[in-house]
Parts: C-alpha cells; structure tokens; sequence
C-alpha cells in the first residue's frame, strides 16, 4: 500500500475568524453602485469605504480604533459629482488617499489625524484628463508620488501627483474597457486584463506590450490579473460555460497555462488579493459569503488550496490590510474589512502558532512607508525594489505627513527657441525668478491654510463659549 504523502506547509492551517461584534463598524451605508471594485481601503491608521451619496460622489473615513456605531452625522469626505467608483491609500503616506469617480476626475485627499468637523470637500489636487468614467486606481509600489487611472475610455494615466502632471498616456493599448490593471512588485511593468478578453503585460514607459495572450480565460465576464513574487501572473475569470476558473502563467510563455483550476458557477467576479510575504492569494467574489485561500508555490499544482472562510453574509466589497498594518504577537498574516449593506466587519487570518515570540518565518521584511525613488527617478528609467521593513517590534505608524503640491509654471516649461545651448551662468536669473515664483506660491498657500485654522480656532472658541454659558 502506498501512503499518500502531506504536503508540507506552514499555512495549511491558516484559518479565519470574524472580529466581535463591538469591534465591527455599524451604521455606514455602503454605496449600491454596481461597479466591481473593492470599495473599501484600508492601512495602518484608516478604514475608507465608499458610501451612499444623495447626490454626488462620496466616502468615509474612519480611524481604525473607531469602531462601534457610527454617527450619522460624522464628517464625509465630498467633492465628486458623481458615484466614486475606486478608492486607494497612498503606500508612501499614511493620510493621503485617491478617488475616482464616474465625473472623469481624480481627486487627491490629505486625511487629518484628528477628526474633522464638518466634511472634507476640498481635495489637494483634482486630476483631469479622462473623458469618461475612472473606475480603477493603482499608487505605484515604489516611487513617490506616481499613481495610475484607468478610465471608461480605455486610457491608462499615470500621474506625478506632486504636480499634478501627466508622466505617461497609454491610450492605443486597449480596443475596450479595461477591467483590471496591476503593477509588479518593482514598478517597472503593468498586467491589464481588457473587455476583450486579453490578458497584456506591458512597459509603460517604453509605451509597449511586452507579452500578451488572448482568452487567457474563455468567459465574456470580466477578467482579473495581479503579478506574483516569482513575476508569473495570477488571474480568475470564467470559462465559456460561465464557470469561475482560476489561473496561473508564464509572461515569458503564454501559450500554455503553469496551472488552470475550475472552480464553481457564479455570477460574482473574484477579485484577487495577493500577499507576497506568504505567496498566499485570497479570493473574495462579490456577493459570496466567502474568501477562499491558496498558496501558489513553485512545486506541482502550484496553485494549492489552503481552505475557505465562510460566514452567512454576502459581501458586497472588501477591504485588504498592507502587512504593516497587522498584529505580530497573534501570528496574524492577513486582515480583511467586509462591508456588508451597513456595517463593516473586519476578519483575521491567523497562523496557529503555541509560542509567544515573534515568527521570523511568518514575517519576513515587507514594503515599508518610504519609497525608493522620486517620480522624476522612475520616469527616466531606474527602477528599485521596495524599501523593507522588519515587523519584529511592531509597527508604528509615522506621525502626520503632509503632501505637497507644486504646480509647475507652463511658461518655464517651454523649450527655448532655437538651438540648444548648454546651461550657463547666463540662465541663472530664470531660475532665480523659478524659484522666486515657487516660493511665493508656498507663501500664498502657507497663508491660506493659516487662515483657515484661525477661522477654526474661532469657530472652536465659540461653541467653547456656547457651552460654557449654557452651563452658567
């Protein structure tokens, strides 16, 4: 008789809890807009979800530690005019978030550390340049600034939200509307999966598909992708028989699949969440009462189911904790926020350990909050691996910090008539003046957001005076 041999893994008993009730988020109203994207995100310091709006576009953001119910008059972040269709934390900084929105635009948000008294209405920056709705954002993983949009246009974007520029437009790559874009682990390269059923990997500096493969799933419903720490990619789809089916290639050999799984029929999209510490991806599909979990490794199958979380609820989005954001000393390896029609209930994945020392082989370093090189770095053609963090202490979200924007001046920006000289001290006074107009825009905006604490303050004193007579 030949016994069947266990697979060794240190995930293959992972399981999944859900948070009590009093560490839940009651009272928030998810948005019912049917667009598949993940409506919430999360890190270390906040929960964003977005939310039903009368009119408009809208979302709320709540410290992590606010749990409980939720104020129906808490102070929302407001500023579209239409539903906000995505959200994303800056990986560079903690209060700094993107929206999109089904008005064209992006919108960029400094989020305070206190709480806000009345809404957030004004954004940092608003990026336009999409002529149709922008469904998807994406922050580049290394390099400070950079974020991409992909909008109903079939355009891709990326930005230097720093200045509000256009670095790059990517908008021959696709012949519909794109599904899902993600960028590898160093920047340098995007997987796209498009409405017409291919599945590219492309250079968005050299402006080219690099690879690409067509009906990588035979199914007309929307397609998923996201790279892997050995650079295969990941994707779920559906077969030709509507059955959801998960996948596993080779960019350098797209002709054939390293792994193809059938999985169940359902209407809901998977949407992938990839963690490449542990090369462990949850799948959470829309409207399941699940999230089931496998580990993808270099040995046959390669795609290893692990287990399913399930609960009674249908999800209607989910948010995923960066690794940062968990508790070490519970061997927590991922934590999910399930928004549920109005509450949000966050669910933890623990590795079931018997010591109380920190698991070096659980947590090994991970991307920290500083990025590894400045948009201008990355646009001309450097690239950089993330910049690691250990977890072994804990980690301690830094204190507040501030995005600054700074818009270039168009009439510098020209390219002088002519032939090109070198630069000599002959240039010296434009860029003194340069400079001259940089600082004096910083002044201005320095006045203005001093103006607006001052008119705070005496808002604050009053309602101080309010309370104070009212006691008398």
């Amino acid at each position: 008789m030949s016994r069947r041999v266990v697979r060794q893994s240190k995930f293959r008993h992972v399981f999944g809890q859900a948070a009590k009730a009093d560490q839940t988020y009651e009272d928030i109203r998810v948005s019912k807009v049917t667009w598949d994207s993940s409506f919430c995100a999360v890190n270390p310091k906040f929960l964003a979800i977005i939310v039903e709006a009368g009119g408009g576009g809208t979302f709320i953001v709540l410290p992590l530690a606010k749990t409980g119910r939720v104020d129906k008059n808490y102070p929302l972040v407001t500023g579209h005019t239409a539903p906000v269709l995505d959200i994303d934390w800056c990986p560079h900084n903690d209060n700094v978030i993107a929206s999109a929105s089904d008005d064209t635009t992006v919108m960029v948000w400094q989020i305070p550390d206190y709480t806000p008294v009345r809404n957030i209405t004004e954004p940092i920056i608003t990026l336009e340049g999409h002529s149709k709705r922008v469904g998807i954002l994406s922050w580049h993983p290394t390099a400070r600034n950079v974020l991409l949009s992909a909008g109903g246009d079939n355009v891709i974007i990326i930005w230097n939200v720093g200045t509000g520029e256009v670095l790059l437009s990517l908008d021959d790559m696709h012949p519909d509307v794109i599904h899902s874009v993600c960028w590898n682990s160093n920047g340098s390269l995007l997987a796209t999966t498009c409405k017409d059923k291919t599945l590219r990997i492309i250079d968005p500096r050299k402006g080219q598909v690099v690879a690409e493969r067509f009906a990588a799933h035979e199914g007309m419903r929307p397609m998923r992708a996201v790279f892997t720490r050995q650079g295969h990619i990941f994707t779920t789809g559906f077969t030709r028989m509507s059955q959801r089916e998960l996948g596993l290639w080779d960019p350098n050999n797209f002709e054939e699949p390293v792994a193809l799984q059938e999985m169940d029929t359902s209407n809901g999209v998977l949407l992938p969440f990839y963690d490449p510490d542990s090369s462990i991806v949850y799948l959470c599909g829309k409207g399941d009462s699940s999230i089931r979990y496998f580990e993808i490794t270099d040995e046959p199958p390669f795609v290893h189911y692990l287990n399913t979380f399930s609960s009674k609820e249908p999800q209607r989005g989910m948010g995923f904790m960066p690794k940062r954001g968990l508790d070490v000393s519970k061997c927590e390896i991922a934590r999910f926020y399930k928004l549920h029609e109005r509450k949000c209930e966050p669910i933890i994945m623990t590795v079931p350990r018997k010591s109380d020392l920190f698991q070096d082989d659980l947590y090994p370093d991970t991307p920290g909050p500083e990025a590894a090189l400045e948009a201008e770095e990355w646009l001309s053609g450097q690239d950089a691996e993330p910049v690691l963090i250990s977890l072994r202490d804990g980690y301690v979200p830094p204190k507040h910090r501030e995005l600054r924007v700074t818009k270039r001046n168009i009439l510098d920006a020209r390219p002088p008539s002519g032939p090109r000289r070198s630069q000599s001290a002959s240039d010296a006074p434009l860029s003194q003046q340069h400079s001259l107009e940089t600082l004096l825009e910083e002044v201005k905006a320095l006045r203005e957001r001093v103006q607006a604490q001052e008119q705070r303050i005496t808002a604050l004193e009053n309602m101080l005076c309010e309370l104070v007579d009212g006691t008398d």
